[in-house]
């Protein structure tokens, strides 16, 4: 029997690689014939003379399309459908809106490291780069936090700057009246402006981010382009975007929001329109926007367009002066005081014309919504993420040296060393993804997956690196006030985690729901010949699947037997190991994700707690992507190393985890016992982070300007005097010069030359004892005169206290 089974297989799996011939197929299912036939010895040339004639009715079977459909396929094509998952109308628009990129890669099981390297990303223009350092710079500099905080607004002066320099331009044409920047060059403003202020970061990226800018240079008539566009472009209409409402939050295709067409009087003139009623909440802009983006649902119960009633999601301009229309109110988003409410229509009418694209564009809504959301995803809350993720490192890496316990600046602490590596690692991470992603929207892609891959993991990524900055600067990090510049970032955080899609959903359901079925090889194209009735399609599709299923299990096992040791990529230097685990990884994630599709089925969507593992894995191999691509852009300069080394270890490590998390709860106990051996054949084999690593990172960000300034090299960099990061970093600059210093009172200490003192009276010693110069002397003094200044936190008298705002 076992030479049966023998043959079977190697028929089979000939089959299986779709080589589509059958001498092939004879050729690989022979040679384990033979095997089989060694290892239990039968000897009978007719039994092997009959399952040779087995062999070759099985080789023809499968070698030829037009059998292997009409015998095969057709019974196979019922029972893959039933375990598909069925597409609803608005998730097939969801999934045909974006653009497969490097995500694509990761899902193959085998990335083209060589294509990624090559990949050049747009830079800065020279128009841009003067942008930056001049409206941005001066932007930065007019900008005061705590004043903006307890005003609970942005000074006039502020918003007037912003119209005047075009700000909320930014992704408007030039012909338009806007800047036309590069989405490198859009990331690159809110990155700095979030180093100053959350509230003028939000201000500023929302009206370029998906709302009625994006949607009219897409979709909108030329009459509405020439209107509108040159107005928002010099901040005369202030936009909102309403699309979340009490009924619809990360579920924006449930609104309830409602357009009636009918005919009725607008301005004097009876028109065919719409009748608006809607409720909305969350709205950014909103409190004092003078156009309203609106999404609703569009019915035609007259029929006056044409035989359909429920014409679907539509998008509308309305101006928020139209009579009953309630906007205004504020929301109180943790104290982030940036301009954000609800509003509400009531009995609104207004002409077809104010569809964006026009009566034409009736019912296309969700489309547009959908085409647009990748560019504004891939750009501002990373961006926002990142800028205050740098200002953190930025903060304790001064902090860390400028403050000192037992005559020891802290960062020299291990237990200070953790946290700093974290921060570190994290930091240089999350700003390699903010600029590959942003490549990828310049380079033409619009990257759905990817772009939920940056917000989701980049807003976590800032939650955990100001969380660690905030243990580090303690109590200073507590007491509110000009002082502390990380309070605000540290009470933002959970916003931006919240908004644009929740983390929770977008983790669970967005990322690998998306990217299971659009970056997957065969997925989406066994759906699309399923849903089409099409066997041959279906045929092509499946077999492909199956033989790719073989080959990243072939793959996933001998790359974790060694390491990914067998990935060359000369180019990638030092780091080239880094390329071969994470090879190994995509096998490994690539055969995991297809076990779990072939078990669940249609029902693994509902399983989110696996989805949502293996969007950890997807996401995590990204980072570590974007990571090694800047690393080696910029000529693996040695100083940045350690950011790298820590970065990809963490990353990879996380991706094991989740993968061995998938394999724990995976219902069907079967499957997870046959991959583990394919997925850890040594093991987990893959550790965090070791103490040398982040020891390592946290040297680099205390004792090398030249890594600490590469690391946060995107953020706004206050003047000296200036309370906060200014007066730190002044503190910093005269503690690093008082350094050599205190290194020879310490020797003279050792050596018994002088007796151990409190800091200003050992001081004096060792100036009476000629240890030290009066330069010197002064030197030291300077720096504890800095230091003692940057460590003080704000105190309010207790008359003014009860008036600030919380």
């Amino acid at each position: 029997m076992s030479i049966f089974v023998t043959i079977l297989v190697g028929a089979t799996v000939g089959a299986l690689l779709y080589v589509g011939r059958g001498f092939a197929a004879w050729t690989l299912g022979g040679a384990l014939a033979l095997v089989g036939w060694a290892f239990t010895g039968v000897d009978s040339p007719w039994l092997y003379g009959a399952s040779l004639v087995a062999l070759g009715g099985l080789a023809t079977l499968f070698g030829r399309p037009d059998l292997r459909q009409r015998y095969v396929t057709a019974r196979v094509m019922p029972i893959v459908a039933g375990l598909l998952p069925r597409l609803g109308e608005t998730e097939r628009i969801a999934l045909e809106a974006g653009t497969v990129w490097w995500d694509g890669d990761l899902f193959s099981g085998k990335p083209d490291w060589r294509k990624l390297l090559a990949f050049e990303p747009q830079q800065l223009s020279s128009a841009e780069k003067a942008f930056l350092g001049g409206p941005v710079e001066e932007l930065c500099a007019m900008l005061d936090d705590w004043e903006i905080s307890q005003r609970g607004d942005l000074p006039e002066e502020v918003w007037a700057f912003l119209s005047e320099h075009r700000f909320f331009g930014m992704i408007i044409p030039e012909e338009h009246g806007g800047l036309g920047f590069s989405a490198i060059a859009h990331s690159a403003v809110v990155t700095k402006l979030s180093s100053r202020s959350i509230a003028a970061a939000v201000t500023v990226m929302v009206p370029n981010s998906l709302g009625p800018a994006e949607l009219l240079l897409h979709y909108g008539t030329e009459e509405q382009k020439r209107h509108y566009l040159p107005r928002l472009a010099r901040g005369e209409e202030v936009p909102c975007f309403a699309l979340t409402g009490p009924e619809a939050g990360s579920d924006a295709a449930a609104t309830q929001s409602e357009g009636i067409i009918c005919r009725g009087k607008f301005e004097g003139e009876e028109v065919l329109g719409m009748r608006l009623h809607w409720r909305k909440r969350y709205i950014t802009l909103g409190p004092i926007s003078t156009v309203i983006g609106l999404a609703f649902k569009l019915r035609d119960p007259e029929r006056l367009l044409g035989d359909e009633e429920d014409l679907g999601i539509t998008c509308a301009l309305i101006p928020s002066n139209l009579p009953g229309i309630d906007i205004g109110k504020r929301h109180d988003p943790l104290g982030v005081p940036f301009q954000n409410g609800p509003n509400e229509g009531r009995d609104v009418f207004v002409p077809l014309g104010f569809i964006v694209g026009g009566r034409e564009r009736a019912g296309q809504g969700w489309r547009m919504l959908m085409e647009s959301l990748a560019a504004g995803r891939s750009i501002s809350l990373p961006a926002l993420s990142v800028g205050g993720s740098q200002l953190a490192a930025r903060v304790v890496s001064a902090y860390g040296m400028v403050r000192e316990q037992f005559d020891t600046p802290i960062g020299r602490f291990e237990g200070i060393e953790e946290p700093l590596a974290r921060i570190g690692g994290l930091t240089y991470l999350m700003s390699a993804a903010r600029t590959l992603t942003a490549g990828a929207v310049d380079a033409g892609e619009k990257p759905s997956v990817l772009s939920a891959v940056v917000k989701a993991y980049l807003t976590e990524g800032m939650r955990a690196v100001v969380n660690d900055a905030m243990d580090i600067r303690a109590g200073a990090a507590i007491c509110r006030g000009p002082r502390n510049i990380l309070a605000r970032a540290h009470v933002a955080a959970p916003i931006g985690i919240t908004v644009e899609g929740s983390n929770i959903l977008t983790r669970s359901m967005i990322i690998y729901g998306q990217g299971a079925i659009r970056c997957h090889p065969f997925a989406f194209e066994e759906i699309e010949a399923v849903a089409a009735e099409d066997r041959e399609r279906f045929d092509r599709a499946f077999f492909g699947h199956v033989g790719f299923v073989f080959s990243t299990a072939t793959r996933a096992l001998v790359l974790g037997l060694i390491d990914g040791r067998l990935v060359r990529l000369p180019e990638a230097g030092s780091v080239g190991p880094w390329f071969g685990r994470l090879t190994r990884m995509s096998a490994a994630f690539a055969l995991v994700s297809d076990a779990c599709m072939a078990t669940l089925g249609g029902k693994l969507k509902r399983r989110e707690k696996i989805t949502g593992r293996l969007a950890d894995v997807l996401a995590w191999m990204y980072l570590a992507s974007a990571t090694l691509k800047r690393f080696c852009d910029a000529g693996q300069p040695e100083r940045e190393r350690p950011f790298v080394e820590w970065a990809c270890a963490h990353a990879l490590f996380q991706c094991q985890e989740a993968l061995a998390g998938v394999l724990a709860n995976l219902p069907n106990r079967g499957a997870a016992w046959a991959l583990r051996p394919l997925v850890f054949p040594i093991g987990r084999n893959l550790s965090p982070p070791s103490d040398a690593q982040g020891a390592a990172v946290a040297r680099a960000l205390l004792d090398d300007a030249g890594a600490r300034d590469a690391l946060t090299a995107d953020i706004y960099r206050p003047p000296a005097e200036e309370a906060g990061l200014g007066r730190l970093e002044a503190a910093l600059a005269k503690a690093v010069a008082a350094l050599s210093v205190e290194a020879k009172i310490r020797e003279a200490v050792r050596a018994g030359d002088l007796d151990r003192e409190p800091g200003q009276r050992l001081a004096e010693r060792a100036l009476e004892a000629g240890i030290i110069s009066a330069e010197e002397f002064e030197r030291l003094h300077e720096a504890e005169e800095a230091r003692e200044e940057a460590i003080q936190v704000d105190a309010f008298d207790p008359k003014d206290y009860p008036g600030l705002r919380r």
